[in-house]
């Protein structure tokens, strides 16, 4: 396999996008989703986008290299799954040994870094079997950060990019390698960095520096230190050519101490190099027309089919049929997230004729807080603690509406399924859900435009208000057609976006020839 440095007269271009996730090999949020529909939506756009990812156990034996079998790579592959190609390694990275396979999973290119030091474990990407965040995170992710830098650097033979895009703080340190410590004799390799989450940095202790491989001159203001330490995400967002974000509107929050969590200096000395581009969705994989796992599929002509979905959902979470609304919520149960003001709200919710179908994990807290309100409300508030994608899937098409009260959303995805699903989403005014809901407002109504409900300020008053609307207009069944049909027909595709980011690519070459 090879992809090569773009051709004098050619517009096709090379990309490395690196990312500590990607469905479908391993998601533990929107991270995940977005960089696995990145290299089709760029694809479109004549650009070929490979995604190195960390050889997590899960990974590598998806793709064919069971985590025990360390030497024969391929063996061992069941029928059908794509086997891998060992392309280079690495005696020493950061100290590590690894190795770099190549593999093709349908149409996604795909390199893993097998580094069995680092992502040989148990428990999930980020944390121990209890929960607990790997004490060595720093190390493991600056190892992808070098590798990195290293493939888009000319390192592995026959490889070739044209620009490096790195997601979030485990994958930053690759522009601030490809900046302080590039390989030799190589042309500069510009670079895009995404924010998909401005609250998760990677900022460890000064004492982890020397071990990083960087020059002195790294350890700079404008380098990896941050507060007397290493930021990580800092890091990237200093060196990167230019730095996205996944809405517009976040693009322009992260610039306040609200929401640049200490680095909203940085953010503003960035100027028109911050870019925000909002996040599509699967359409394939999000089509309730061909959802295998609904119970009854449906269209935007045919939505009286839903029902089937609600009284099958109701079932499932042992919730009583009513005449009202089944509001749901499909989240990381987190202060983030305004799931405590959820558990405040459900007496409120019940009260006016809604129920409740919630699925996620998240702050013990918070859980024990919305067993409370279960328990007060037996069929009429039901909980699912955990993650199910299928379930996921029959929640946005048997429920009536989505609640996404997030005191801060960078993009969000679940509102976009909701769309998709016609579950009408009630959010917070903030981030990418402020990009994608029109609140159903008298003039937003009039011409058909209103997709759902939005509301500003995270607190009681105002999330019971929103409530309390989408009830009454859910009662006047005609307009709430309407507004599930608005929804439904709005391009929440990444058809747009893959545009946006494949000409954000070519600026980049551009500027560096």
């Amino acid at each position: 396999m090879m992809l090569a440095k773009t051709a004098a007269g050619s517009n096709r271009l090379s990309v490395l996008s690196v990312a500590s996730e990607a469905v479908p090999l391993i998601k533990t949020g929107g991270l995940g989703d977005v960089a696995g529909a990145l290299p089709a939506a760029v694809a479109a756009h004549d650009v070929a986008m490979t995604t190195l990812i960390p050889g997590y156990p899960a990974v590598m034996a998806a793709l064919g290299v069971p985590a025990t079998d360390a030497k024969r790579p391929g063996k061992g592959a069941a029928k059908g799954k794509p086997r891998m190609k060992l392309v280079h390694q690495w005696d020493a990275l950061l100290g590590e040994p690894a190795r770099l396979f190549a593999a093709t999973l349908g149409a996604m290119p795909l390199l893993v870094l097998d580094a069995p030091g680092c992502f040989t474990r148990g428990g999930g990407p980020y944390a121990d079997p209890l929960g607990r965040d790997w004490a060595d995170n720093w190390r493991r992710f600056a190892v992808l950060g070098r590798a990195a830098a290293d493939i888009a650097g000319g390192a592995v033979k026959d490889w070739r990019f044209d620009v490096l895009h790195a997601h979030d703080w485990q994958a930053a340190m690759a522009p601030a390698y490809l900046r302080f410590a590039p390989l030799a004799d190589v042309p500069h390799v510009p670079s895009v960095m995404t924010i998909h989450n401005m609250a998760f940095q990677g900022h460890y202790g000064r004492e982890i520096f020397s071990r990083l491989e960087l020059p002195r001159s790294a350890w700079a203001i404008d380098g990896v230190e941050y507060h007397g330490g290493v930021g990580m995400l800092k890091a990237g967002l200093e060196a990167a050519s230019v730095i996205t974000t996944v809405s517009p509107t976040y693009a322009m929050e992260i610039r306040s101490p609200e929401f640049g969590m200490g680095l909203e200096g940085l953010i503003v000395s960035r100027g028109d190099r911050v870019r925000g581009i909002v996040n599509g969705i699967d359409t394939a994989e999000w089509n309730p027309a061909a959802d295998p796992a609904l119970a009854a599929p449906f269209t935007v002509r045919s939505l009286s089919r839903r029902a089937a979905n609600k009284r099958a959902l109701e079932a499932e979470f042992g919730l009583e049929p009513g005449d009202g609304p089944l509001f749901i919520v499909i989240s990381r149960l987190t202060w983030q997230k305004g799931m405590d003001v959820l558990g405040e709200v459900l007496d409120h919710l019940v009260g006016v004729g809604g129920r409740l179908a919630l699925l996620g994990a998240g702050d013990p807290a918070i859980e024990a807080e919305l067993r409370k309100g279960a328990a007060r409300h037996p069929g009429r508030v039901a909980l699912h603690i955990g993650y199910d994608e299928a379930l996921a899937h029959r929640m946005q098409a048997g429920g009536d509406a989505i609640l996404v009260p997030s005191r801060f959303e960078p993009c969000g995805l679940t509102q976009l399924y909701g769309l998709a699903y016609g579950c009408v989403p009630v959010v917070s005014r903030t981030g990418g859900l402020a990009d994608t809901v029109v609140d159903a407002n008298l003039a937003a109504i009039t011409a058909d435009a209103a997709t759902g409900f939005q509301f500003s300020g995270v607190d009681y008053q105002h999330l019971a208000m929103a409530i309390t609307r989408a009830v009454g207009l859910y009662h006047q069944p005609q307009l709430w057609r309407r507004i599930q049909a608005a929804g439904m027909r709005s391009d929440f595709s990444w058809g747009r976006s893959g545009a946006t980011y494949a000409q954000l690519y070519r600026e980049l070459v551009s500027e560096a020839r």
